[in-house]
């Protein structure tokens, strides 16, 4: 018993196994039960999907308000919502990988899937090293205050043109790393086929692992801006990574909904900006008025 009581990251570890127990029991009830065959998900689907992932996030809440506090509570809730708004934009890039990839609807939730177990892993080492970092220098905050701001600046006059998947570095270097099928082998990642020089079979990469790989870079790249921003909120590892890991759960899930009505998001880059700028920007404006940090919402009246 004195094993899940070691602290890990300022929790003991008993909250942290509980939490991705949590996580890996709704993967498996995900594609196990609900997923269990490739089939094309629909919208009304998807909202279900994603209404269960909202409503377990939410409700994870109780047991931090239990576990640390209403304090806490009120910046875990905060964060999720900061980082499903901050999400949104990754909709719109998987809705591109997948469209250059030509990913049938009925694989992209494997893809996704498979996703967000890279997702768990990746994240957890970004806000691992990050809270270590900001608990020893403090004024990294102001860096990625800053950062948030300077980001925020540069999307708001960013172009509207689309990006060419076709120039992507990133992807070339695969290519020629990687023997690559031309053609989709239903849901496999990996298939084996004849070598065209030697005859002999070996392991090749489908679109599809090329389409997960891609996406799993996009991801990290967009956490580059909403891990820092969680942290403008709370710098407590815990509740940055299980925010996050919810809202982004529920946000994958949402995309089949909200794929089919990309065209109506116009305004979403401007909004994506403002809030960037926003969080960026409380930082130095606690410091301005003199408060220990920036309250969240619901307490702006009665600062403590």
């Amino acid at each position: 018993m004195d094993l899940f009581l070691l602290d890990f990251l300022g929790k003991p570890l008993w909250m942290w196994l509980l939490f991705l127990s949590l996580v890996v029991a709704l993967l498996v009830f995900d594609l196990g039960v609900l997923n269990k065959d490739d089939h094309e998900i629909g919208i009304a689907e998807s909202l279900k999907l994603s209404a269960m992932y909202i409503t377990l996030g939410i409700a994870f809440s109780s047991f931090i308000y239990w576990s640390m506090g209403g304090e806490a509570m009120a910046q875990y809730l905060t964060a999720f919502i900061v980082e499903k708004t901050l999400a949104m934009d990754n909709i719109f890039v998987i809705a591109l990988i997948f469209s250059f990839f030509a990913i049938p609807r009925e694989y992209q939730h494997r893809v996704l899937f498979w996703g967000i177990l890279g997702v768990i892993v990746l994240r957890g080492i970004m806000i691992g090293l990050g809270a270590t970092i900001v608990e020893n220098y403090h004024w990294v905050l102001y860096l990625f205050a800053a950062f948030l701001i300077f980001t925020g600046v540069k999307m708001l006059f960013a172009s509207d043109q689309p990006h060419d998947m076709a120039d992507n570095k990133m992807l070339a270097w695969l290519r020629r790393r990687m023997r690559v099928t031309d053609e989709l082998h239903g849901h496999a990642f990996m298939v084996k086929k004849p070598d065209p020089k030697t005859g002999k079979l070996v392991r090749w990469a489908t679109p599809l692992l090329l389409a997960l790989i891609v996406i799993e870079v996009a991801d990290l790249v967009f956490a580059v801006d909403s891990v820092p921003a969680v942290f403008t909120i709370t710098t407590d590892p815990y509740l940055v990574y299980t925010s996050n890991i919810f809202a982004i759960l529920g946000l994958r899930a949402l995309y089949f909904a909200l794929a089919a009505i990309l065209h109506r998001f116009a305004y979403l880059k401007y909004a994506l900006s403002i809030l960037l700028i926003f969080i960026g920007s409380k930082i130095f404006i606690a410091d301005l008025m003199g408060w220990e940090k920036f309250p969240p919402p619901g307490r702006l009246a009665s600062p403590s």
